[in-house]
Protein backbone atom coordinates (compact mmCIF):
# COMPACT_ATOMS: atom_id res chain seq x y z
CA UNK A 1 0.00 0.00 0.00
CA UNK A 2 1.55 3.34 -1.02
CA UNK A 3 2.15 5.71 1.85
CA UNK A 4 1.20 9.02 0.29
CA UNK A 5 -2.58 9.29 0.44
CA UNK A 6 -4.86 11.97 1.77
CA UNK A 7 -6.36 9.28 4.02
CA UNK A 8 -4.18 6.38 5.16
CA UNK A 9 -5.59 3.68 7.42
CA UNK A 10 -3.23 0.95 8.60
CA UNK A 11 -4.07 -2.09 10.73
CA UNK A 12 -7.26 -0.58 12.18
CA UNK A 13 -8.87 -2.66 14.91
CA UNK A 14 -11.97 -1.76 16.90
CA UNK A 15 -13.61 -3.88 19.56
CA UNK A 16 -16.71 -3.30 21.64
CA UNK A 17 -16.15 -5.55 24.62
CA UNK A 18 -15.23 -8.96 23.25
CA UNK A 19 -16.79 -8.27 19.84
CA UNK A 20 -14.32 -7.32 17.11
CA UNK A 21 -16.07 -4.85 14.80
CA UNK A 22 -13.03 -3.92 12.68
CA UNK A 23 -10.32 -6.48 11.98
CA UNK A 24 -7.01 -5.18 10.64
CA UNK A 25 -8.39 -2.68 8.10
CA UNK A 26 -5.83 -1.01 5.82
CA UNK A 27 -6.42 1.21 2.80
CA UNK A 28 -5.33 4.43 1.14
CA UNK A 29 -7.39 7.20 -0.48
CA UNK A 30 -5.55 9.70 -2.66
CA UNK A 31 -6.38 13.41 -2.75
CA UNK A 32 -9.39 13.99 -5.01
CA UNK A 33 -10.49 10.36 -5.02
CA UNK A 34 -13.97 9.10 -4.22
CA UNK A 35 -13.78 5.82 -2.31
CA UNK A 36 -17.11 3.99 -2.06
CA UNK A 37 -17.50 1.41 0.71
CA UNK A 38 -20.12 -1.30 0.24
CA UNK A 39 -21.11 -4.35 2.23
CA UNK A 40 -23.93 -5.87 4.28
CA UNK A 41 -25.34 -4.20 7.39
CA UNK A 42 -23.20 -4.85 10.45
CA UNK A 43 -19.97 -5.24 8.51
CA UNK A 44 -18.24 -2.35 10.29
CA UNK A 45 -18.54 0.35 7.62
CA UNK A 46 -20.05 3.04 9.86
CA UNK A 47 -17.68 2.24 12.72
CA UNK A 48 -14.75 2.69 10.36
CA UNK A 49 -16.00 6.15 9.37
CA UNK A 50 -16.51 7.07 13.02
CA UNK A 51 -12.90 6.10 13.76
CA UNK A 52 -11.63 8.23 10.87
CA UNK A 53 -13.65 11.18 12.19
CA UNK A 54 -12.52 10.68 15.78
CA UNK A 55 -15.95 9.73 17.13
CA UNK A 56 -14.62 6.29 18.08
CA UNK A 57 -11.09 5.52 19.25
CA UNK A 58 -9.66 2.36 17.69
CA UNK A 59 -8.00 -0.31 19.79
CA UNK A 60 -5.09 -0.62 17.37
CA UNK A 61 -3.81 0.77 14.11
CA UNK A 62 -3.12 4.24 12.75
CA UNK A 63 -5.09 6.86 10.82
CA UNK A 64 -3.31 9.60 8.89
CA UNK A 65 -5.09 12.59 7.33
CA UNK A 66 -3.17 14.77 4.92
CA UNK A 67 0.15 13.34 6.09
CA UNK A 68 -0.55 13.93 9.79
CA UNK A 69 -1.20 10.95 12.06
CA UNK A 70 -4.30 11.20 14.23
CA UNK A 71 -3.74 11.28 18.00
CA UNK A 72 -6.50 11.16 20.56
CA UNK A 73 -6.03 14.27 22.66
CA UNK A 74 -8.91 16.75 22.82
CA UNK A 75 -6.89 19.37 20.95
CA UNK A 76 -6.04 16.93 18.16
CA UNK A 77 -9.65 15.79 17.84
CA UNK A 78 -10.82 19.38 17.35
CA UNK A 79 -8.30 19.77 14.54
CA UNK A 80 -9.33 16.41 13.07
CA UNK A 81 -12.99 17.39 12.91
CA UNK A 82 -12.07 20.59 11.11
CA UNK A 83 -10.20 18.55 8.51
CA UNK A 84 -12.77 15.77 8.18
CA UNK A 85 -16.41 16.62 7.52
CA UNK A 86 -19.08 14.00 8.06
CA UNK A 87 -22.71 13.66 7.00
CA UNK A 88 -24.76 11.03 8.78
CA UNK A 89 -27.66 8.78 7.83
CA UNK A 90 -30.08 10.62 10.08
CA UNK A 91 -30.48 14.37 9.82
CA UNK A 92 -28.36 16.18 12.39
CA UNK A 93 -29.44 19.78 11.87
CA UNK A 94 -30.14 21.82 14.99
CA UNK A 95 -33.96 22.04 15.11
CA UNK A 96 -34.03 25.38 16.97
CA UNK A 97 -31.87 27.17 14.36
CA UNK A 98 -32.82 28.18 10.86
CA UNK A 99 -30.80 26.96 7.89
CA UNK A 100 -28.44 29.94 7.77
CA UNK A 101 -27.71 29.71 11.50
CA UNK A 102 -27.10 25.95 11.20
CA UNK A 103 -24.37 26.64 8.65
CA UNK A 104 -22.70 29.59 10.37
CA UNK A 105 -22.62 28.39 13.99
CA UNK A 106 -19.45 26.25 13.85
CA UNK A 107 -17.34 28.59 11.66
CA UNK A 108 -18.11 31.53 13.94
CA UNK A 109 -17.54 29.61 17.19
CA UNK A 110 -14.58 27.45 16.16
CA UNK A 111 -12.87 29.35 13.36
CA UNK A 112 -13.64 32.86 14.64
CA UNK A 113 -15.25 33.86 11.35
CA UNK A 114 -17.18 37.12 11.52
CA UNK A 115 -20.93 37.17 10.87
CA UNK A 116 -20.76 38.84 7.46
CA UNK A 117 -18.09 36.47 6.15
CA UNK A 118 -19.88 33.43 7.53
CA UNK A 119 -23.24 34.47 6.05
CA UNK A 120 -21.69 35.11 2.63
CA UNK A 121 -19.93 31.76 2.60
CA UNK A 122 -23.10 30.00 3.78
CA UNK A 123 -25.19 31.53 1.02
CA UNK A 124 -22.62 30.53 -1.59
CA UNK A 125 -22.69 26.95 -0.35
CA UNK A 126 -26.48 26.89 -0.16
CA UNK A 127 -26.52 28.06 -3.77
CA UNK A 128 -24.16 25.22 -4.63
CA UNK A 129 -26.58 22.63 -3.21
CA UNK A 130 -29.63 24.45 -4.65
CA UNK A 131 -31.00 25.42 -1.23
CA UNK A 132 -30.42 29.18 -1.00
CA UNK A 133 -34.16 29.81 -1.15
CA UNK A 134 -34.50 27.95 2.17
CA UNK A 135 -31.96 30.00 4.13
CA UNK A 136 -34.56 31.26 6.61
CA UNK A 137 -36.43 27.96 6.98
CA UNK A 138 -36.30 25.69 10.01
CA UNK A 139 -35.45 21.98 9.67
CA UNK A 140 -38.95 20.83 10.60
CA UNK A 141 -40.33 22.47 7.45
CA UNK A 142 -37.87 20.70 5.11
CA UNK A 143 -37.98 17.34 3.41
CA UNK A 144 -35.39 14.71 4.23
CA UNK A 145 -33.58 15.33 0.96
CA UNK A 146 -33.46 19.07 1.62
CA UNK A 147 -32.09 18.49 5.11
CA UNK A 148 -29.36 16.22 3.78
CA UNK A 149 -28.28 18.76 1.16
CA UNK A 150 -28.10 21.40 3.88
CA UNK A 151 -26.12 19.00 6.09
CA UNK A 152 -23.59 18.63 3.25
CA UNK A 153 -23.33 22.42 2.92
CA UNK A 154 -22.85 22.74 6.69
CA UNK A 155 -19.97 20.26 6.63
CA UNK A 156 -18.35 22.16 3.74
CA UNK A 157 -18.42 25.39 5.77
CA UNK A 158 -15.31 24.17 7.64
CA UNK A 159 -13.31 23.69 4.40
CA UNK A 160 -12.59 20.04 5.18
CA UNK A 161 -9.81 18.11 3.47
CA UNK A 162 -11.98 15.00 3.44
CA UNK A 163 -15.73 14.35 3.44
CA UNK A 164 -17.28 11.21 4.93
CA UNK A 165 -20.83 10.11 4.03
CA UNK A 166 -22.57 7.41 6.05
CA UNK A 167 -25.49 6.00 4.04
CA UNK A 168 -27.02 9.46 3.79
CA UNK A 169 -29.73 8.41 1.31
CA UNK A 170 -30.90 5.26 3.12
CA UNK A 171 -33.57 7.05 5.17
CA UNK A 172 -34.92 9.06 2.20
CA UNK A 173 -37.96 8.39 0.06
CA UNK A 174 -36.82 7.19 -3.40
CA UNK A 175 -37.87 10.38 -5.17
CA UNK A 176 -35.58 12.45 -2.89
CA UNK A 177 -32.43 10.38 -3.39
CA UNK A 178 -31.51 11.83 -6.78
CA UNK A 179 -31.09 15.39 -5.54
CA UNK A 180 -28.69 14.34 -2.78
CA UNK A 181 -26.65 12.10 -5.09
CA UNK A 182 -26.41 14.96 -7.60
CA UNK A 183 -24.73 17.13 -4.95
CA UNK A 184 -22.29 14.33 -4.15
CA UNK A 185 -21.54 13.83 -7.85
CA UNK A 186 -20.76 17.55 -8.14
CA UNK A 187 -18.37 17.30 -5.19
CA UNK A 188 -16.64 14.31 -6.79
CA UNK A 189 -16.22 16.18 -10.08
CA UNK A 190 -14.83 19.19 -8.18
CA UNK A 191 -12.09 17.00 -6.65
CA UNK A 192 -13.25 16.67 -3.05
CA UNK A 193 -11.67 13.65 -1.35
CA UNK A 194 -14.60 11.51 -0.20
CA UNK A 195 -15.25 8.19 1.53
CA UNK A 196 -18.84 7.17 0.91
CA UNK A 197 -20.66 4.30 2.61
CA UNK A 198 -23.69 3.57 0.45
CA UNK A 199 -25.96 0.97 -1.11
CA UNK A 200 -26.42 3.16 -4.20
CA UNK A 201 -24.61 0.97 -6.71
CA UNK A 202 -25.21 3.31 -9.62
CA UNK A 203 -23.50 6.10 -7.73
CA UNK A 204 -20.57 3.79 -7.04
CA UNK A 205 -20.24 2.97 -10.73
CA UNK A 206 -20.54 6.59 -11.81
CA UNK A 207 -18.45 8.41 -9.20
CA UNK A 208 -16.05 6.05 -7.44
CA UNK A 209 -12.33 5.99 -8.06
CA UNK A 210 -12.13 2.84 -5.96
CA UNK A 211 -14.61 0.51 -4.27
CA UNK A 212 -14.07 -1.43 -1.06
CA UNK A 213 -16.24 -4.36 0.02
CA UNK A 214 -16.43 -5.04 3.76
CA UNK A 215 -17.91 -8.06 5.51
CA UNK A 216 -17.69 -9.23 9.13
CA UNK A 217 -15.36 -6.38 10.03
CA UNK A 218 -12.84 -7.24 7.31
CA UNK A 219 -11.86 -5.54 4.10
CA UNK A 220 -12.59 -8.42 1.74
CA UNK A 221 -11.99 -6.81 -1.64
CA UNK A 222 -10.83 -3.44 -2.96
CA UNK A 223 -9.87 -2.07 -6.31
CA UNK A 224 -10.84 0.18 -9.18
CA UNK A 225 -14.59 0.77 -9.28
CA UNK A 226 -15.14 -0.90 -12.64
CA UNK A 227 -13.20 -4.00 -11.61
CA UNK A 228 -14.96 -4.53 -8.30
CA UNK A 229 -18.45 -3.63 -9.55
CA UNK A 230 -18.33 -5.58 -12.82
CA UNK A 231 -15.81 -8.37 -12.17
CA UNK A 232 -15.51 -9.01 -8.42
CA UNK A 233 -13.08 -11.78 -7.57
CA UNK A 234 -14.28 -12.74 -4.08
CA UNK A 235 -17.35 -14.95 -3.77
CA UNK A 236 -18.79 -12.82 -0.95
CA UNK A 237 -18.52 -9.66 -3.05
CA UNK A 238 -20.20 -11.46 -5.95
CA UNK A 239 -23.08 -12.63 -3.75
CA UNK A 240 -23.59 -9.18 -2.21
CA UNK A 241 -23.63 -7.37 -5.56
CA UNK A 242 -26.02 -9.93 -7.05
CA UNK A 243 -28.45 -9.51 -4.15
CA UNK A 244 -28.32 -5.70 -4.27
CA UNK A 245 -28.76 -5.52 -8.04
CA UNK A 246 -31.71 -7.93 -7.91
CA UNK A 247 -33.32 -5.73 -5.26
CA UNK A 248 -32.74 -2.64 -7.43
CA UNK A 249 -34.34 -4.40 -10.41
CA UNK A 250 -37.35 -5.39 -8.30
CA UNK A 251 -37.80 -1.82 -7.11
CA UNK A 252 -37.58 -0.54 -10.69
CA UNK A 253 -40.30 -2.96 -11.80
CA UNK A 254 -42.51 -1.87 -8.89
CA UNK A 255 -42.08 1.82 -9.81
CA UNK A 256 -42.91 1.19 -13.47
CA UNK A 257 -46.04 -0.77 -12.59
CA UNK A 258 -47.36 1.70 -10.02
Amino acid sequence: MPNNGMVEVCGLVKRFGSAAVLRDISFNVQQGETCVVIGPSGSGKSTMLRCINGLEQPNAGTITIGGREVHWSQRELIRLRRDVGMVFQHYTLFPHLNVLANLTLAPRKILGMNKREANLKAMNLLERVDMSRKCDAYPSSLSGGEQQRIAIARALMMDPKVMLFDEITSALDPELVGGVLAVMMELARAGMTMIVVTHEMRFAEAAASQVMFMCDGKLVEQGAAEEVMRSPTHVRTQAFLNSVLQLDDARAVKVRSS
